[in-house]
């Protein structure tokens, strides 16, 4: 395929009607499951329509929406990240285990987070791409290994399962501001994490649509044979990435440290599959090279939805697993279905 054909292939940039560009969008699906669940609770539960219940729902998303957008760009691109849920705890214990240990104001904790988890990520995206493995296999080495380094070295360094307070230390109330804050409309407190969540699947969205780099996340992921045979990065961008994914983990890690004070070593595990529902139920294939950040936005609000929903309507929320799947196969079947009939009307 040379590079004439990949660029008629793209089906971002071939000359259809507005219905049919509609038609096309990944998000569609999760959009039109948004609204059902949207009404759903609206009508079953009475305080969900409450200012201070979408608050509470809002923020519920952006704790998932902020690492489902860097895991949606990796699905786009073909690949996935079983790390991603410990990665976000091993944020913060690397934040307020050094900043405790070297009596350093926390900004410097912060820091040496992030370059940690960025390492982390490019660790994965180099064995990735220079030993032919599989990103299942990778990515659950790296789960296991992160598992057992957050256990080890907290009781290791702090003689317990959590870490020691640094809310009195140097930063710590500027780095809660950052990261933790809760910003009052109209007598209703938001966190500031929302405010995160939006500007990442505002970024991502201009990488995948306006960039040459969302050019090759969608070209790796569609058959990177094809993409390196006219000239994409597929290395770089894999690595990319990956690194992505670490930085997001690095914001989710420190909303968790600096909400908290302390971070407990066993937190994250199975975090990482919500993350990818979130990015499916979004519109994101796992087969790769279709999906979108809004699209994972989408289902990371659904997800909160449904959570706190459940809540507001006074239900057990032992039932709330058995949604996330009812809802994870039906978008899936859903998405399959808006995606065949765009196709058909080509």
């Amino acid at each position: 395929m040379n590079a004439t054909q990949v660029k008629a292939a793209d089906e971002r940039i071939l000359q259809t009607s507005p219905l049919r560009k509609l038609l096309g969008r990944p998000e569609l699906g999760s959009v039109v499951g948004a609204i059902a669940v949207f009404v759903f609770f609206a009508f079953f539960a009475d305080s969900f329509l409450r200012a201070s219940s979408l608050s509470t729902v809002l923020y519920a998303a952006s704790t998932i929406g902020i690492m489902a957008v860097p895991v949606a760009l990796l699905m786009i691109g073909g690949e996935f990240d079983l790390s991603a849920g410990v990665m976000v705890t091993s944020s913060a214990l690397v934040s307020s285990m050094f900043s405790y240990q070297m009596t350093a104001n926390v900004w410097v904790g912060v820091g040496v987070s992030l370059l940690v988890t960025l390492a982390i990520g490019a660790f994965n995206g180099f064995m990735l791409t220079h030993t032919g493995l599989p990103s299942f296999i990778i990515t659950l080495g790296t789960f296991l290994m992160l598992t057992g380094l957050n256990l080890g070295f907290t009781k290791l360094i702090d003689g317990t399962v959590s870490t020691k307070s640094i809310a009195d230390m140097e930063g710590f109330p500027s780095a809660q501001d950052v990261f933790a804050a809760t910003i009052t409309i109209g007598g209703v407190g938001f966190k500031v994490t929302i405010l995160w969540w939006l500007a990442l699947v505002a970024v991502a969205s201009w990488i995948l649509l306006r960039t040459r780099a969302g050019n090759w996340i969608f070209a790796v992921g569609g058959n990177k044979d094809a993409a390196r045979a006219v000239g994409v990065p597929v290395t770089r961008t894999k690595i990319g990435l990956y690194m992505g994914v670490g930085f997001g983990a690095w914001i989710s890690g420190q909303h968790l440290l600096f909400s908290y004070d302390v971070v407990q070593s066993g937190e994250g595990v199975g975090n990482e599959l919500i993350y990818i529902i979130a990015a499916v139920i979004g519109g994101c294939l796992i087969t790769g090279g279709y999906g979108s950040a809004v699209g994972s936005a989408v289902g990371a609000f659904i997800f909160g939805m449904t959570s706190k929903g459940i809540v507001f309507a006074e239900w057990n929320p032992d039932w709330f697993k058995f949604f996330l799947g009812a809802m994870l196969l039906l978008a899936t079947l859903l998405n399959a279905w808006v995606r065949k009939r765009a196709e058909a009307t080509k």
